[in-house]
């Protein structure tokens, strides 16, 4: 079976991860974790890619990264690809080093990019590796290069960094920003408001509006995606507006004319036929988006726009 597409466009953020096959601990050692962190940087030199935050646990890898060439797919395979190379000729092995495929939800700029960097940040505490107080030298965290100063190139933080409480790309701005974490690491409401939970799952991380722009901009690549549940029908629900909005257009009818004229009205009515003809636009829906009533009285309008075949109105 071919393998579904990825959302690739320039500049596009993305949160990655990635589990050891059968939860083997892949970076359980100082030398698989460096030979990994390695391959990392060679990826970013070669590909230009931004790397917001990483971290390494024993069984898993995350990543914040941006990609301004659009070449998420390329920079993986050689990443992934070229690590577990380097991995089984020194163990001396063969097979797959990862579980299935790596996971990659675009990420929103701005905030959600720098909560997005908290949870990287925050994981080996999550996991239970460290305690909060050894987090600052958990040594496969770019936090510690962060605080240190160590960094290569595409390393940067500044950006995301201005984004929470206006801190500074400096040495007090990274000991601000520890101070922060830490505050963030002993509470949950918090960590929720960040929206952690929404970052294990779902195919975007960002704000409802943001995600709403996405699935539209994005609909050929993810309509190839398996999607479930709130993510499914997110993408419906995105395809069915951009559709609304071209009929609108053609219409020559505006979203303050849906909500000033009447339910019946017929060119409302031509409108829901031709979303009904050619998309799967549920009639509850419809309802709401053309503010014609409920699901069963768009049914009725519908059949009796195509009994008579009226002209819009």
């Amino acid at each position: 079976m071919a393998r579904k597409p990825r959302i690739e466009y320039e500049g596009a953020l993305y949160l990655v991860g990635n589990r050891g096959n059968y939860r083997r601990e892949v970076f359980g050692t100082a030398a698989a974790a460096q030979a990994f962190e390695d391959c990392l940087f060679e990826t970013c030199a070669s590909t230009g890619w931004q790397l917001h935050a990483y971290t390494l646990l024993p069984d898993q890898y995350l990543l914040a990264v941006g990609t301004p060439r659009g070449n998420l797919v390329a920079g993986m395979h050689w990443l992934q690809s070229t690590f577990a190379a380097r991995f089984n000729r020194r163990q001396g092995e063969q097979g797959h080093l990862f579980q299935s495929r790596y996971a990659a939800r675009l990420v929103e700029p701005g905030r959600t990019l720098a909560n997005v960097a908290a949870y990287v940040h925050l994981a080996p505490v999550r996991a239970g590796l460290v305690p909060f107080a050894q987090l600052a030298a958990f040594r496969w965290n770019s936090l510690r290069r962060f605080l240190r100063g160590d960094r290569p190139p595409c390393l940067s933080g500044a950006d995301w960094l201005a984004e929470i409480r206006d801190y500074r790309d400096t040495s007090q701005g990274w000991r601000d920003y520890l101070n922060y974490l830490e505050c963030l690491a002993t509470d949950v409401d918090e960590q929720q408001f960040a929206g952690f939970t929404e970052m294990e799952h779902g195919w975007a991380i960002g704000s409802a509006a943001w995600r709403m722009a996405q699935a539209q901009a994005q609909t050929t690549s993810l309509r190839d995606r398996v999607l479930h549940g709130a993510d499914l029908a997110e993408l419906r629900e995105a395809v069915w507006e951009k559709e609304v909005v071209k009929l609108l257009g053609r219409a020559g009818k505006t979203a303050d004319d849906l909500r000033r004229e009447p339910c019946g009205a017929q060119w409302k009515r031509a409108l829901a036929d031709a979303m009904r003809r050619t998309t799967t636009a549920t009639n509850p829906w419809l309802g709401r988006r053309l503010h014609m009533g409920k699901g069963s009285t768009v049914s009725t309008y519908v059949a009796q726009y195509r009994r008579t075949r009226a002209p819009d109105a």
